[in-house]
């Protein structure tokens, strides 16, 4: 019977010790990723945004409708982006993602106001993600008590220009009035699950087969790059579009999340995201010498794709930098898309911008790959 050995333990650490320090992509990991949780959690994460995109519908310019605005900027949580004309431009504005908020005050709002007539200014607020509006809510319903206090105290005919209640907001959530947070988050889950399953599955495609040596073989095939990338993904392809069919399945039938839109855009859109993420998982899979590797190398591209995206943590809460990080993501561009087909009933013409981002993140990626695995043959 053996002893327990210090001499003999102190080696076996020791070896450990080396075999990391050969390995350079797992040092670089052991060093990045905490640096990476740290910068992410700690500056990139708001709950909180602020600088939401409003646009107002302006049908007269008088010192209370400028009061009203201005007080809208202080309170730090609306920029007034433009100035629209008609209900359809606003429409056309919430619809696509291009504001957060629009506020509509009415014809003779100055006139109604001063004869102590309440008149009603609209607030229409794209309810799609209840967590990032809420705040601004509530700011926005302590702007309506004293934005106009000031000018309507210099009014002597007014009844009563102490009261709160000189006009009234008409708050109207749309796409999702009861603020029901599955319907935000079931669709966004949808493009993490592809994203985590197809970069991991691929990611391993290629150190799996030179682990067992079979890609020795591959290389010494008739076979241009792109033939094999093209043959390997077409079979992930398949899975993914179950894997999305499986997962609408469950959001219409458990969680009654709305479709609103054309369930052949959701597949085409869902296909996009597909192949980028296994162009990721095959140019991953054609850098990294081993299966550990792939594996780091797939965690170091999913911990920003699903922190940075919106999924999680309001979008327009980060800061600038992080938002240009993750305007790069497909992730980012995808819950976008799905959740205003789903929730808005979007077309192509209003995804489109969303679209063509993981358009071209898929062709730089693929070509990245074809790069990266000629290297490996030759």
């Amino acid at each position: 019977m053996r002893y327990f050995n210090l001499s003999r333990w102190w080696s076996i650490v020791l070896k450990e010790f080396l075999q990391i320090r050969r390995d350079r992509l797992t040092l670089g990991m052991i060093g990045a990723l905490p640096i990476i949780q740290l910068t992410l959690f700690g500056f990139a994460i708001n709950t909180d945004p602020k600088h939401l995109k409003t646009d107002i519908v302006l049908a007269e310019q008088s010192e209370f409708t400028r009061s009203f605005i201005s007080a809208l900027r202080n309170t730090g949580y609306f920029d007034i982006e433009d100035a629209l004309s008609s209900q359809s431009e606003a429409d056309a504005a919430l619809a696509s993602g291009r504001a957060q908020f629009v506020i509509s005050f009415p014809n003779g709002f100055s006139a109604q106001l001063l004869k102590d007539q309440k008149p009603k200014v609209l607030v229409e607020v794209d309810a799609t993600d209840p967590t990032t509006t809420a705040n601004a809510l509530s700011a926005l319903n302590k702007v309506a008590q004293s934005a106009l206090k000031r000018d309507l105290n210099h009014v002597v005919h007014v009844v009563d220009s102490n009261s709160p209640y000189s006009y009234e907001l008409m708050i109207h959530k749309r796409y999702n009035p009861e603020g029901i947070t599955q319907y935000n988050i079931i669709p966004g889950l949808m493009g993490v699950i592809l994203s985590m399953t197809m970069v991991m599955m691929t990611s391993l495609s290629i150190t799996r087969e030179r682990e067992r040596g079979t890609l020795e073989n591959l290389l010494a095939m008739p076979v241009e790059a792109l033939e094999v990338i093209s043959g390997k993904i077409i079979p992930y392809i398949i899975v993914g579009l179950i894997q999305c069919t499986t997962i609408l399945l469950f959001a219409k039938l458990l969680f009654r999340v709305p479709f609103e839109g054309n369930m052949l855009t959701v597949y085409a859109v869902s296909l996009l995201l597909i192949l980028a993420n296994l162009m990721v998982g095959i140019t991953i899979s054609a850098l990294a010498r081993n299966q550990l590797q792939a594996m780091q190398m797939t965690f170091f591209y999913f911990l920003p794709s699903i922190l940075l995206s919106g999924f999680m943590f309001p979008f327009f809460g980060m800061p600038k930098w992080a938002q240009i990080i993750g305007n790069v993501l497909p992730l980012t561009h995808f819950n976008r898309v799905i959740r205003g087909i789903l929730l808005k009933g979007n077309g192509w013409v209003e995804i489109f911008p969303n679209v063509w981002p993981i358009m071209l993140f898929a062709l730089t990626v693929m070509l990245l790959g074809v790069f990266f695995y000629k290297n490996t043959m030759d």
